[in-house]
């Protein structure tokens, strides 16, 4: 098991010098989608990770933005990767993005690591083992009110006619201290773990959004579910994470908000 932890962080920290070396370059952008781009960083540190991954857990699956994939097809164990959250921020020089892997076991999520090397942050958990920023332990926020929180959220790059996320965002704008968008999933889950932001909510993420960042957030006493207040896996249609303290408030404030888009 320290194995699975040691070699994530090394193929972190490797990926993390690739997108730092060239974050300030001009970079060869093409398109998944209309607007959802991909650079040729993206490539180059998921080969660097994916290449890690195969030559040291050969029977291990896979999971890449970017399309790589382990050769089992089935495994007990799944690592989940973004070699570049917040592409989008990256090509534009907008620093705010990082490196995530999350591995899960049987399903669930068992390490995680992000890593924003401009700010040489490192985020870290291992189930059962605590949250970690830089090898110090972390805790989330012990605010108990959304009307005194700082909470984020996301929109997709993709499918963007999808209005729906505009109301909650909107309506949590007017019931907190803010909604803010940085636009990288992985760090808005580990600003909830360290107590940044006390909530953060978001509509059609991928597994690899949210497979490490996740982890991070309950081990440090946070509180993960889907925006009805089931489970949620990574990869599901959509996502709350809250210090834990505000979470029913929250679920409470998305299904009003749920109703008033019902009724639009």
């Amino acid at each position: 098991m320290k194995k699975f932890f040691e070699v994530a962080i090394e193929a972190a920290r490797e990926a993390g010098a690739v997108l730092l070396a060239e974050h300030s370059r001009p970079q060869k952008i093409s398109y998944k989608g209309d607007v959802d781009l991909v650079t040729e960083t993206d490539k180059k540190s998921e080969s660097l990770i994916v290449g890690r991954l195969r030559r040291e857990f050969p029977d291990h699956r896979i999971v890449a933005e970017e399309g790589g994939t382990g050769a089992a097809a089935a495994s007990r164990y799944e690592w989940h990767v973004d070699p570049l959250d917040g592409t989008t921020n990256f090509a534009h020089g907008y620093p705010c993005f990082a490196v995530s892997i999350g591995l899960l076991e049987d399903g669930k999520p068992l390490l995680g690591i992000v890593f924003n090397p401009v700010a040489d942050e490192f985020f870290s958990a291992y189930r059962g083992e605590g949250a970690f920023l830089n090898g110090k332990p972390i805790r989330v926020s012990a605010i108990e009110k959304l009307a005194t929180s700082l909470v984020a959220t996301g929109f997709p790059a993709s499918q963007r006619g999808e209005v729906r996320n505009i109301h909650y965002y909107w309506h949590f704008t007017l019931r907190s201290h803010g909604v803010r968008r940085d636009g990288s999933a992985a760090l808005d889950l580990c600003s909830v773990a360290c107590g940044r932001f006390e909530a953060f909510w978001e509509f059609g993420l991928r597994s690899w959004d949210t497979a490490a960042g996740m982890i991070i957030v309950t081990e440090a006493g946070g509180r993960v579910t889907d925006l009805n207040g089931g489970p949620y896996h990574p990869g599901g249609p959509d996502v709350l994470v809250t210090n834990g303290h505000i979470h029913d408030e929250v679920l409470k404030t998305a299904a009003d908000i749920a109703t008033k888009v019902a009724e639009l």
